[in-house]
Order: C-alpha cells, then structure tokens, then sequence
C-alpha cells in the first residue's frame, strides 16, 4: 500500500494564496513520489477533514501564517493522535512571536537587530529612525513598513496593528538579506535574496523576476559556517523539529542579525527553502519526500 498523505492548504490567514500554491506544489511532489494523496483546501474549518485526516499515514501541513503557523491546529492534531509534518505546537507558537524567538536568539549569544513591542496604537517607538515596524505575529512581510521620518510613524503604526494584537519597531539595519534553510537539524547552503525594493517585501517574494537569488552566497567561508551554526543552534533553542528556515541581515561590517524563524516556509517555485537545498542537488521531490519521513 503506498503511503497516504494528506494536504492540508489555503486556511484565513493573509497568506492564503501562497499555501495554496504550496499545497499545490506538494500535492505534484507526493504524486511523483507514488504517494497517495488527498488535498485538503480550506477557509475556515480544518475540522471538517478530520475523517480524512485520521485515514491517512501522515498531514503535511502546507498553511503559512495564522493557525497553521502558530500551533493551534498542531494542538488539535496532537489531540487527535494525527500525524503531521514539521514542528510542533510550542515551537510554532515560539516561532510566531517575532519578540519572543529574538528573546531565545539574544539568549544563546545570537545578534538581533534591537527592538520594542508596542500592545497598543497609542505607543510610540522610542528607538531612533529608522526603523521597521511590522506585526509580530505575521509572515510574508505583511503589514510591515521602513519608517524613515517621524511623520510615516502613525499610518506605519495603524497599518501593523491592522494585521495583528501586537506590534514590533526593529531597528534599521542597512545590508544584506541572507536567509538559511534547515532540515533534519542541519543547515543548508545560504541564499542572499537581493530585492528590487528597498526591503524583500511580499511583492518581491512571490512575484517572479523581482528579487535575484544568490546560493550559495558569496560570503567569506568561515562567515559562512558561523552564520549557519548559529542557525542550527537557533533551531534547536526554539524546539524546532524537521525543517525551518531562519532570516537575517549581514551589515557592511560581517556582523550578522537574525531577525526570525519560519517553521513553515514556501514550497512555491520562487521559494528559498527549495533553491537552498537544490544547491546540494536535492531535487523538489526528494525534498518533500525527505521532510514527510523525518517526521513519520
């Protein structure tokens, strides 16, 4: 009997779109693989799968942002004895929560860019401009702006806080964005993303031609491994499990910033994580087939 896998894909959050893009680019993956598969598309209520969830050997959960992203159906799942792909619930929430993780990443020796968390609209940042503000439980880049001058503060303040309960102002790092794929505990070779807009921002993410992928990244070798170390130490700090994939700034002086974790990162044909590991010669197939047995 061949193994049977279950897509789940598309779910409310603002990213949507790109899981069903994700879940589609899986569903042709599993297929290569002769795996038997039964694609499950929702808006709002996954639970209307669970008979299907419970008939097949394992889920593979292709949801980017909101509950698939921040434990609540891994939760569910974990009640429901159904087996699934990636990290668990406690990671995922960890992970979500940009201020959190950036705590867990300063714990361990890790640089991150200094930051606020603001609970309310009627705060303002006390960091000097510029700075990035964005929703601290969002992906994708959504609702996130660079604040150069005092007078783009409240509609970049009003903007985050429409996609979220809580907001974080990061300083400003001018440099290189790096980003480092992970899977089954190890790192894989650096993309350095280089956008057509000043910040690799949803357009320049899912639109093709509009970012430059570097992998590997020409970075000096010794830099190289450090950065990648440091990511698998992350990983391993937040109780991240299968794969992930960890993002950061390199400024004009080598020192490295991470900014965040995503413990469910695109599987669509302009995604990082499949250009990392494509670079060792692991076809996309192979890929999926691999992050499917190390979580069974």
């Amino acid at each position: 009997m061949p193994l049977k896998v279950g897509i789940l894909m598309g779910g409310p959050s603002e990213e949507r779109d790109v899981s069903l893009s994700t879940g589609k680019a899986v569903s042709k993956a599993c297929k290569l693989n002769g795996f038997q598969i039964d694609e499950m598309p929702f808006l709002h209520d996954y639970k209307k799968w669970k008979d299907s969830f419970l008939s097949c050997d394992i889920v593979f959960n292709a949801l980017h942002g909101g509950i698939g992203e921040n434990g609540n159906i891994q939760s569910w799942m974990d009640e429901n004895e159904i087996k699934y792909t990636g990290s668990g619930a406690s990671a995922s929430m960890l992970c979500m929560n940009k201020a959190k993780s950036k705590e867990y990443a300063q714990m361990i020796g890790v640089k991150t860019a200094k930051w606020e968390l603001l609970t309310s609209e009627k705060e303002l940042p006390s960091l000097a401009l510029p700075f990035v503000i964005k929703p601290n439980e969002q992906g994708s880049s959504v609702g996130l702006t660079i604040v150069h001058k005092k007078t783009e503060i409240k509609s970049a303040i009003q903007l985050a806080f429409s996609h979220g309960s809580t907001v974080v102002v990061e300083e400003y790092i001018h440099g290189r964005e790096l980003t480092v794929t992970v899977l089954g505990e190890k790192a894989y070779p650096i993309v350095e993303i280089k956008p057509s807009h000043e910040l690799y921002d949803y357009a320049c993410k899912y639109t093709k031609g509009m970012s430059e992928y570097i992998c590997p990244a020409h970075l000096d070798e010794q830099l190289g491994k450090s950065i990648q170390i440091d990511t698998e130490l992350i990983f391993n700090e937040l109780g991240c499990s299968v794969y992930a994939r960890a993002d950061f700034l390199l400024d004009e002086e080598n020192n490295y910033y991470f900014l965040e974790m995503n413990t469910l990162p695109g599987m669509t044909s302009t995604s990082l994580f499949p250009k990392s590991v494509n670079a060792t010669g692991m076809i996309f197939p192979d890929l999926i087939k691999n992050i499917i047995e190390l979580s069974l």
